[in-house]
């Protein structure tokens, strides 16, 4: 897996990533003792920080020719470092070979990126890239992306500034 920080990959000092990573709430010791949870409905709330991250997506990803993805659904269970969930997607929302983007908040584990990786490539979907709000230097379980590069605007903040 190659990881890509969007400061050290084209946004060097652009002011958006500040302002993406101000928006983001830290709470200390949820869901358990030790994880410092990124809550990013602050960065939601925030018109202009959410705005900022939708236009650094979009910009990274016009150009791909990635298919929309959006009845019945297929399933993949992952574990988590608190737990464990289920990734769902809608059948016939993703065709075999289509190419995707998979998204998520915050990529600590890679389960959950690992699971919808798993979920497009059983329809027969090549996923291009991963890519995250919050990602760690070190993701834990990076050999869950199966090679797949992952795109990361912010590190996660460490105490909570609200």
């Amino acid at each position: 897996m190659v990881e890509m920080f969007a400061a050290e990959n084209g946004l060097k000092g652009d002011p958006r990533l500040q302002a993406i990573s101000n928006a983001i709430r830290v709470v200390p010791h949820f869901p358990k003792q030790g994880i410092m949870f990124q809550d990013i409905t602050t960065l939601l709330l925030d018109h202009k920080a959410f705005k900022n991250t939708v236009d650094i997506f979009v910009d990274r990803y016009k150009d791909m020719n990635i298919s929309v993805v959006a009845g019945e659904v297929i399933a993949e269970a992952y574990e988590l470092e608190y737990g464990s969930d289920c990734l769902e997607m809608h059948v016939g929302a993703v065709e075999a070979g289509e190419r995707a983007i998979v998204i998520d908040d915050l990529v600590a584990t890679g389960g959950t990126l690992s699971a919808a990786i798993s979920l497009l490539e059983r329809v027969g979907a090549e996923v291009v890239e991963c890519a995250c709000v919050i990602g760690l230097r070190e993701v834990k379980g990076q050999r869950r992306l199966n090679g797949k590069p992952l795109y990361i605007l912010v590190e996660p903040r460490e105490i909570d500034s609200c």
